[in-house]
């Protein structure tokens, strides 16, 4: 009887322990979210947590993050009316089919719930929040799985949750911020040899259109698998999916598009430097900003000493070193002759897009330093110091997020929303790949319906030819022929405005039929 009171007095204690650890990962991940986006936090129940770029008064602000929360809420949307969840039935019509969203996999099941629940404001930024946790508990459990102590696996989640260049993408509205999370979920999945797990994480990359990302996690997590021991016909199949995936995004989204052929004139504006390593400034764009922090490379430098004979270090300073080296782009020598050479990497115009790599190697290199440091000197204080030296290391500086005007509920799209069928276009006319389009993509939301418009850099060709065709203002005879019952100005655009006016909110105006009047 004493024997079986002390087991579960014993039990008992392990689940406080494991409640207890539970709690502090949740607590220090969301606190790295907190401290990530303040002071914009502080307008987050009015004003999207982004970029801060400027709009019209009293209309919602362009960012990209207007394009993934439209991508991460069409699923959800489409489910309700019974219709298929990977289709965007509105964009771009009637040019082209219906085209897959393949930016919906994975998250719209977590957006789509907190859009429901919250509304589209609270939802984006609850989901900026998430992507912390994700990011930071996902690393801590890979590394934990690894074999190193809990301080130093601490430490790694949070040197990947607030990795400077991770934060400023989710600042930019970049769905590569979340889907960066599904590398330490691979990595974590093998460790525990749940392969599935491994190759449907690493085939959703390319899958959610993170093709280019797919190009250096691929080769990182098929390396890593290969020395970390396991079924190699798992690592061989992880990759077989994760090529399938990309092949099936190219076939299906890329090939045809306006984004099939770039030029390398592209790369050259968006290649960094070697001072953008160590610069907390974005000195020439957010595209080229590759900020690692000061500290945590010395710890990653003490890791990779350490550990430079083990295939462990090894595998993690070679992901660490070359995203960064390919990150010059067209600074570096010879990078252009790769650039066209190498499948795939000929469609990508930003090279820095693979240093999420980097950051999730530093983080396991920091970590593997920081564990030789604890063991050296123990203790909670100096455990504590350790977090708080990384976290100011990577925040200090470095503004990923301001207030963006979000303009939820406008009263002109509330009116499109109670009439009739019939295609809608707003109006000045942009092309799909100017990010001024990614404000009529929001309001999509508020009353979708078809379009001959839409926002994405690899809209297909003939949807761009039809827009050029509009701009900047619609030709009647066009707008007959597209099906367009209804417009939305902008502003006080300088286009002869057609039809009976239906509802003016601040700088939009709504106008049906087709009478030309004097704007």
């Amino acid at each position: 009887m004493g024997l079986r009171g002390r087991r579960r007095s014993g039990r008992r204690r392990a689940a406080r322990g494991r409640a207890g650890l539970v709690g502090l990962v949740l607590a220090l991940y969301l606190a790295a979210g907190l401290l990530s986006t303040w002071p914009a936090l502080r307008d987050a129940r009015s004003d999207f947590l982004a970029e801060g770029l400027p709009g019209l008064p009293g209309a919602a602000a362009p960012g990209d993050h207007l394009q993934v929360v439209w991508q991460l809420w069409l699923p959800g949307h489409q489910l309700g009316r019974g219709a298929s969840p990977w289709l965007d039935p509105y964009s771009f019509q009637p040019e082209v089919e219906p085209r897959v969203n393949f930016a919906g996999w994975p998250f719209a099941v977590v957006f789509g719930p907190l859009e429901g629940l919250f509304g589209t404001v609270a939802a984006w930024n609850l989901f900026v929040l998430l992507g912390y946790l994700g990011a930071g508990g996902l690393t801590f459990l890979w590394l934990r799985s690894v074999g190193l102590g809990v301080w130093a696996s601490l430490a790694g989640g949070l040197v990947f949750a607030l990795a400077p260049y991770r934060a400023v993408q989710g600042g930019a509205g970049h769905l590569l911020a979340w889907i960066g999370m599904l590398l330490p979920l691979s990595l974590w999945a093998w460790e525990r040899r749940l392969y599935w797990l491994t190759a449907a994480a690493l085939a959703s990359i390319p899958l959610s259109g993170q093709v280019h990302l797919a190009l250096g996690a691929l080769p990182f997590v098929f390396a890593y698998a290969l020395v970390r021991g396991g079924d190699r016909r798992w690592a061989a199949g992880a990759l077989a999916a994760g090529l399938a995936a990309g092949v099936l995004v190219w076939a299906v989204s890329i090939r045809g598009s306006i984004g099939s052929s770039r030029s390398f004139a592209q790369v050259e504006r968006y290649s960094a430097e070697l001072a953008d390593f160590v610069s907390r400034d974005p000195r020439h764009g957010l595209e080229a900003f590759v900020f690692v922090g000061w500290l945590v490379p010395l710890l990653a430098l003490l890791g990779f000493a350490l550990h430079r004979r083990t295939s462990l270090g090894l595998v993690l300073g070679a992901g660490a070193l070359f995203p960064m080296i390919l990150a010059l782009g067209a600074n570096l020598p010879g990078y252009e002759e790769v650039w066209e050479t190498v499948p795939g990497l000929g469609v990508t115009r930003v090279p820095g897009r693979l240093m999420v790599v980097t950051c999730l190697a530093l983080a396991g290199l920091a970590a593997l330093g920081l564990e030789w440091v604890l063991q050296q000197r123990r203790g909670l204080a100096v455990a504590g110091a350790a977090l708080v030296l990384v976290a100011v290391d990577l925040r200090a500086g470095v503004t990923a997020y301001r207030p963006t005007a979000a303009d939820e509920g406008n009263r002109a799209y509330t009116a499109l929303g109670r009439e009739a069928g019939g295609r809608l276009l707003e109006m000045p006319v942009y092309a799909p790949d100017r990010q001024e389009a990614s404000v009529y993509l929001y309001y999509a939301m508020q009353a979708p319906r078809e379009r001959p418009a839409g926002y994405s850099t690899v809209a297909p060709k003939e949807a761009a030819r039809v827009l050029r065709e509009l701009q900047p203002c619609a030709d009647v005879r066009n707008l007959a022929e597209l099906g367009v019952r209804y417009l939305a100005v902008y502003g006080r655009a300088r286009c002869g405005v057609a039809g009976r006016l239906l509802a003016r909110d601040g700088p939009i105006a709504l106008y049906e039929a087709f009478i030309p009047v004097a704007w």
